[in-house]
């Protein structure tokens, strides 16, 4: 090879620089963390830019006489690559995928300048050293002014590139998992979790919830896109590395409409430290942003400390298994909790974690008795709060036990608290809208609840938006929300029900059975579906069926626990308003979910001028 077709030493492409002798990869001047094989592998595709480089290639570059696993090693060294030069797989700048063949670097390189040979004016003109000296010192100082005014445009230019409109709303999208072993995808989710946590307790920065943001674990889309179906300003994305006891995580921040990388950071750290550090991430997320961070927040965001490893990983595998939302995996979460917290009884979010288990357990569709969980979740929400008083979460599970059991002042109380900890969560605002439907203040929860999806329009459901409008009685809207949830998630059983309850109110039980059908058959015969399933049946004319899914609840309950109130949703389709009032008493000793909305629920209407409603209304502490 010729002299002059040997590679440079230095390879350069946008803010970066490949030194190829020191083995370093640099960004304004900045040492970048890309070491060992990744450094290599980027080595040698940009030496080739605009060529497909194969995996054969790069095998007998990096690895000739050894065997490896390549196709493990080149993913894991690509995924490095593109962790320092804030790229993506999806829509790469520098580093593309060619299926089944390689990679391509695609990134323009710089061509070096060539080098300025200085001259000696006196040394060619010696008969006229003097003018030529006051020449060239002319010459100079006319190259200083230009080079200052030159200077003061680029500067000036980029100011005015870099400073956008205030952000006022984030979103964190699911940190990649770049460990190669999908079991330790729990450690990136629970990350995800704990940044969006902390950063959402700053009232002046609207956080979009972990909720909302899992449906971009593997976006398909450009972050523009991701940013306008979320409506945020800023989004941050990155990734999670664990490997032995140490832990890295790197964050880029960008601009949502305009994509443009305005922060980037790698922390390495110590498992035992991983609190710490996702303290220090969050205060540099808040400080980049420019938001006003009060005294009491700082507080909060700088809280940590250090946490034995196997600690935190129980604790992650926890908050893992409980975001699956089916009953094996929420029950499967609860050893989890138990082992974070048997190695270290003062971890309070280990406590939260254990009274969300038990509180979905005790949800009408998970099928546990209430009067098993409630107690619980009174219990590990306390213990929570007692070690922690500033978990808006453990305020709001404790509500929640305080709303079922009819103590409603005290429950008002620990809502409003949540808020007041943590103004602008969606989900905290969304839960508040039961208390407010309970208390029989319909419009105020139809405010409420779309100012909740405002605030976070994916986390919010339409089936919340759907419920809150059929305890309002407005069923057209109801039924709009609900085809659009449906259209969205059509094998959900909450929203296939809640769909099924809107249609027989609005006088079209025929079309509500075939979503109430699938929803029995999905949960396995979830008493809820079939007690509304039942109605839907009554009336639309099908007594029969609806006498045999009754006398199939019955026999259920002489085995194992059926809610008082499936019979009460069954009887009063079935216009049976005696027994209905039987099953309303036996609903009142279990203190059943289905009384909270006495005052709204459109399925007690008939039933309402009845003195003995009006008692029940009366002993439930709503009047």
């Amino acid at each position: 090879m010729a002299d002059n077709d040997t590679p440079p030493r230095l390879i350069q492409f946008e803010d970066f620089e490949l030194d190829k002798r020191a083995g370093e990869l640099r960004k304004a001047n900045v040492k970048l963390k890309l070491t060992g094989q990744p450094l290599l592998v980027l080595v040698a595709l940009a030496e080739r830019p605009g060529d497909v480089v194969t995996r054969d290639e790069l095998q007998k570059r990096l690895w000739p006489d050894t065997f490896v696993d390549v196709d493990h090693n080149l993913n894991t060294a690509v995924n490095k690559i593109r962790e320092a030069l804030g790229d993506s797989a999806e829509r790469p700048r520098y580093v593309e995928t060619v299926p089944r063949r390689g990679y391509r670097f695609i990134a323009e390189l710089k061509v070096p300048k060539p080098a300025v040979v200085a001259i000696e004016p006196n040394r060619f003109f010696p008969a006229h050293r003097k003018w030529g000296t006051r020449l060239w010192l002319a010459l100079a100082i006319v190259l200083c002014i230009g080079l200052a005014v030159a200077a003061w445009i680029v500067i000036r230019h980029r100011a005015t590139a870099t400073v956008g409109p205030r952000i006022q709303s984030l979103a964190v999208l699911p940190l990649r998992n770049l460990s190669g072993d999908p079991a330790q995808e729990y450690l990136a989710d629970g990350m995800t979790e704990a940044l969006i946590g902390r950063l959402a307790n700053i009232k002046d920065l609207h956080v979009i919830s972990h909720t909302s943001v899992l449906r971009f674990k593997n976006p398909q889309i450009s972050i523009p896109e991701i940013a306008r179906t979320l409506g945020v300003d800023a989004v941050v994305e990155g990734s999670v590395e664990k490997e032995g006891d140490r832990i890295r995580v790197t964050a880029r921040l960008i601009r949502g409409t305009a994509e443009q990388h305005f922060w980037s950071e790698t922390y390495d750290r110590e498992m035992r430290d991983a609190l710490t550090l996702e303290s220090e991430l969050a205060q540099s997320i808040a400080s980049k942003v420019e938001v006003t961070v009060t005294g009491e927040e700082h507080r909060r965001l700088s809280s940590a400390r250090r946490v034995a490893p196997e600690v935190y990983e129980s604790y992650l595998k926890g908050r893992f298994s409980l975001a699956q939302t089916n009953r094996a995996e929420i029950e499967r979460s609860i050893p989890y909790f138990e082992d974070a917290l048997n190695r270290d009884a003062t971890f309070a979010p280990a406590y939260l974690g254990l009274a969300e288990a038990y509180s979905v357990l005790g949800s009408i569709f998970a099928g546990v008795d209430p009067s098993n969980t409630r107690p619980q979740v009174t219990r590990f929400a306390r213990k929570a709060l007692e070690l922690n008083p500033d978990l808006a979460e453990a305020h709001v599970e404790l509500a929640d036990v305080l709303q079922q059991e009819w103590h409603w002042t005290e429950a008002e109380a620990e809502y409003r608290r949540a808020l007041e900890i943590n103004p602008n969560n969606a989900n905290v605002l969304a839960e508040f809208v039961g208390w407010l439907l309970c208390q029989g203040r319909t419009e105020e929860a139809v405010a409420t609840i779309q100012r909740a999806r405002a605030l976070d329009p994916v986390g919010v459901s339409g089936i919340s938006v759907a419920w809150t409008l059929f305890q309002a009685h407005r069923y057209d809207d109801a039924i709009r929300e609900s085809r659009s949830a449906l259209a969205i998630q059509p094998d959900n059983v909450a929203y296939l029900t809640v769909f099924g309850f809107v249609l027989i109110a609005n006088d079209q039980p025929a079309e509500a059975i075939p979503p109430l059908e699938k929803a029995v058959s999905l949960s396995s015969g979830s008493a809820d579906s079939i007690s509304v399933l039942i109605r839907a049946y009554a009336h639309a004319g099908r007594r029969s069926d609806a006498m045999r899914l009754l006398a199939e609840l019955k026999r259920r309950r002489t085995a194992g626990y059926i809610p008082a109130g499936a019979f009460v949703n069954a009887y009063l389709g079935l216009g049976d308003n005696e027994q209905a009032f039987y099953w309303l008493e036996q609903a009142y000793k279990e203190q059943s979910n289905i009384l909270q909305f006495l005052k709204t629920h459109p399925y007690f209407d008939p039933i309402r001028s009845d003195p003995r409603f009006a008692d029940l209304v009366r002993r439930a502490g709503l009047l």
